[in-house]
């Protein structure tokens, strides 16, 4: 959309979408309108009066994320670009280049590569990181650069990159990509299938299903359902997948609103595969939304042992509503209920601290629930699994070591220092470990925890007064001890840390598909399901079956 476009019709593009709100909510009708008097009469005066030159846009777009951020991070404003992502990830098909990036600064870093597709085939690797993208400079290009890589079959793109401190080229030839629910089933022993399911878009049950009956055609009689790492997606889905497992016409999840429309009641609709296979699903603290649809209601059915570490605790439901021009709000209009009464919700948007983040629900707080047979299960914190593992729970500076690309930028330069590793396994030796934390000290690697961030944000405010050079001293002092803490924190927790590594290797040579496999010999929490699922007694005795 071009600036004269958009100075041109933004006023009446916000004010409809405001409008459209407002319908709904005909006891506020005045006080709407009036607000809306007020907004759009600012909003020309701004525009036609601000000593710059002004991008009406991208004013609005701030404008509307401003007055959303106050509610919910799910309840969002999509423009017409961000449309376009919005129903690929619904949809899992897209044309592109098949590969995970991130933008960071004036690059855009490779993080995953899919086995197969354009940007395999191209050459490119995790850890490349994009510099130009035909003729375009991305230090040039502020907006979502991914866009540039996307486009009709068999386009051709130029791509400029920097791998290990060499500038390379490459092309890269645009294909139909697939999204896949379900990237990887098999078997983990003569009897036992695996499934790891990673989204909940459209294709989903479709997916889980087809895994489902080819394992059992192969002799599976029991299954493992991984939904660690899933962040959800289409509750229908949700509503199929559990269908796979349990009797037609089963209440699996209600929705509550305000609005008497949005309150439902989601059965299962389908004749089911398998109501009797011993069925256990592992979650982790980012098996968000759909996954605790199923996994939520399976426990409340006692239909499944649910394994691992406490869910993420998302009970919100959203709903798209299409506005004007191509663009979408994405709105929270209820919460979710599993079988037995309980919302999961973690975190309470009413309510925020002084430095608005919502307040988590304590523990204290939680209300019992029973499932069909009489277990006691919790509301408020995500599901919490029938076993509990504490390995399988990552500590605060391995998940800093995650979000600041700690081990990512690590096992980029053990790829390129190892090239002929292939489909061997490695193992993390202590000496391996000490080169990573060599690495880090070297790269000044800065976990940003909580207390480091309040250190830094204190020094700036110093200096900003300019009374640092008085507290230089203690704060080098508070710093080293804080880097310590550090350290002695990266012995502490070595293990899962080299678990992570170790994981990101197998992911560098062997794609997703050889973690997978790697996984259903070696993964803790399969092995304990295994466990499980071998004393026939004690699955039992957990669903009190």
């Amino acid at each position: 959309m071009n600036f004269f476009f958009k100075k041109k019709f933004i006023i009446p593009v916000a004010a409809s979408a405001f409008l459209f709100i407002g319908a709904s909510f005909k006891d506020d009708f005045f006080e709407i309108a009036k607000q809306i008097e007020i907004f759009t009469t600012l909003f020309k005066e701004v525009n036609k009066n601000y000593v710059d030159e002004t991008n009406p846009g991208e004013l609005m777009d701030k404008a509307i994320n401003g007055m959303l951020g106050s509610l919910d991070p799910y309840t969002v404003y999509f423009n017409e670009q961000d449309v376009v992502k919005f129903k690929i990830n619904n949809t899992g098909e897209y044309t592109g280049i098949g590969a995970l990036l991130t933008r960071k600064e004036d690059k855009l870093t490779v993080k995953e590569i899919y086995k197969n597709f354009p940007a395999d085939k191209a050459g490119l690797k995790p850890g490349d990181e994009i510099i130009q993208i035909g003729d375009v400079l991305l230090s040039d290009f502020k907006e979502d650069a991914s866009q540039l890589l996307k486009g009709a079959k068999n386009t051709k793109v130029a791509i400029k990159y920097i791998r290990q401190g060499k500038t390379n080229t490459t092309q890269i030839v645009l294909d139909e990509v697939e999204i896949k629910s379900v990237p990887f089933f098999g078997k983990v022993d003569a009897k036992t299938g695996y499934i790891v399911l990673l989204h909940f878009n459209k294709k989903a049950s479709l997916e889980t299903k087809e895994a489902l009956e080819q394992l059992k055609r192969e002799g599976a009689e029991r299954i493992i359902l991984d939904l660690r790492d899933n962040p959800g997606g289409l509750l229908n889905e949700a509503v199929n997948i559990c269908n796979l497992f349990v009797p037609k016409n089963e209440i699996i999840v209600t929705t509550k609103s305000k609005i008497e429309k949005h309150n439902n009641t989601y059965k299962t609709n389908k004749e089911p595969i398998d109501t009797q296979i011993p069925l256990i699903i592992i979650v982790n603290g980012k098996s968000a939304s759909a996954s605790e649809i199923v996994s939520g209601a399976l426990q409340d059915l006692d239909r499944a042992v649910v394994l691992g570490s406490r869910s993420y605790g998302k009970g919100l439901v959203q709903r798209p509503v299409d506005l004007r021009y191509g663009t979408q709000l994405k709105v929270t209009i209820s919460r979710y209920y599993t079988p037995s009464g309980r919302c999961i919700q973690a975190l309470d948007y009413t309510h925020k601290d002084k430095n608005g983040v919502a307040v988590r629900t304590q523990e204290k707080n939680y209300n019992a629930f029973k499932t069909r047979k009489g277990r006691t299960v919790y509301d408020g914190g995500g599901i919490q699994p029938d076993i509990e593992l504490n390995e399988t729970k990552l500590s605060p500076i391995t998940n800093a070591l995650i979000k600041n690309d700690g081990i990512f930028n690590y096992v980029t330069r053990y790829y390129y220092k190892n090239p002929t590793l292939g489909d061997r396994i490695p193992s993390i030796s202590d000496s391996d470990y000490l080169d990573f934390k060599q690495f880090l000290k070297a790269q000044n690697f800065s976990f940003d925890t909580e207390t480091e961030l309040a250190l830094k944000n204190t020094l700036a405010i110093a200096k900003k007064e300019k009374i640092h050079e008085s507290i230089t001293l203690e704060y080098q002092q508070l710093l080293s001890a804080l880097q310590k803490s550090e350290e002695t924190l990266l012995d502490k927790n070595q293990k899962e840390i080299k678990n992570l590594i170790l994981d990101e290797i197998i992911k560098r040579y062997q794609y997703q598909e050889g973690l997978y496999q790697y996984y259903i010999k070696n993964n803790t929490e399969i092995k304990k399901a295994i466990t499980i699922l071998d004393n026939n007694s004690e699955y039992k005795s957990i669903l009190k079956i």
